[in-house]
């Protein structure tokens, strides 16, 4: 596991001609819904897409067996010649082929993976294991009304630009700067990754989350996860996400909104924190580097959030 003084190493920057890779490793994919995203990735970027056979096959709700999910992830970990992995989309499945996979070829030549919702199992698992990663748009969600800003955004930074994001004033931030390696995804994920070994060490480190489709009771249960299993003392700094399509019960409700539930538990911490980050399961979902050294600076008039400069690991 990383150790809270260092950072992740950073994949190699991208360049036009570059191949590759696209694979679902979660829940089955329409292959004629990732027509336009491919078409970015190859006519507007410029890469070379190599497809994974998941992207043609399906297995109930999965886009094919643990085994041949694995497999198809084994195989573009360990490609020499891929620069990157797209996942298509997320879903459900990362956790149960995260113990099968073997990262010693990955670790000898990193590669960027991106993706986000159940791709956090592998954001996390890479933070672990010394490498970044990109919580981003996946291929399906490209073609998104309203994802314009977040893909050229995702292309930017792959292609080695950094962005500067600025976000509003929101009633329930706190004020102050926080520097640590960013650390996060979805919230339910990170609940569930806490006891295995993709469990994510979070002291000194800027912690991101989001989420969609929950109940507010359960969304206070996994917060109460993050809090007993230390998760949330002990951090530079949180951001707040995108948290869409929340459910209540209908009688009697929780009695909180979302962000109410968010600021009790983070209460009695004195971290800066800054709500309402543009990124999660939303169209302009814009792209952060997970492991990354990065600032957040919390003021009366905006939020900053930026990654230090930091070199990429050398291409020949």
């Amino acid at each position: 596991m990383i150790d809270i003084n260092t950072s992740p190493r950073r994949p190699a920057d991208l360049r036009a001609g570059d191949a590759v890779g696209l694979l679902a490793p979660a829940s089955i994919v329409r292959y004629e819904d990732l027509q336009e995203g491919i078409a970015t990735l190859t006519d507007d970027w410029g890469l070379k897409v190599v497809e994974g056979q998941t992207l043609h096959s399906g297995y109930f709700q999965f886009s094919d067996t643990d085994q041949r999910r694995s497999q198809d992830l084994q195989t573009m970990l360990d490609h020499p010649e891929l620069k990157a992995i797209f996942a298509a989309r997320g879903g459900y499945g990362c956790s149960r082929i995260i113990d099968q996979l073997d990262f010693t070829k990955f670790l000898e030549n990193p590669k960027w993976i991106i993706g986000f919702s159940d791709l956090t199992v592998l954001g996390n698992h890479l933070y672990n294991i010394g490498v970044q990663s990109i919580h981003g748009p996946m291929v399906k969600s490209m073609s998104l009304i309203g994802a314009e800003q977040a893909s050229l955004a995702l292309k930017n930074m792959l292609f080695g630009e950094e962005p500067a994001y600025h976000c509003p004033p929101h009633a329930l931030n706190r004020l102050g700067r926080a520097e640590g390696n960013l650390v996060g995804g979805n919230l339910c994920l990170l609940s569930h990754l806490i006891g295995s070994a993709s469990e994510v060490d979070t002291r000194g480190c800027i912690l991101f989350i989001e989420d969609i489709n929950e109940y507010l009771y359960n969304l206070d249960r996994m917060m109460l996860q993050l809090k007993r299993a230390g998760k949330l003392a002990g951090l530079a700094g949180i951001i707040i996400g995108q948290f869409t399509d929340m459910k209540d019960n209908s009688d009697p409700t929780f009695g909180q909104t979302y962000t109410e539930i968010i600021a009790e538990h983070i209460q009695e911490y004195h971290y800066p924190v800054c709500h309402n980050f543009p990124a999660g399961h939303v169209a302009d979902n814009r792209p952060l580097r997970i492991g990354a050294p990065a600032v957040l600076e919390v003021s009366a008039t905006e939020s900053i959030l930026y990654f230090s400069n930091t070199n990429p690991i050398t291409r020949s």
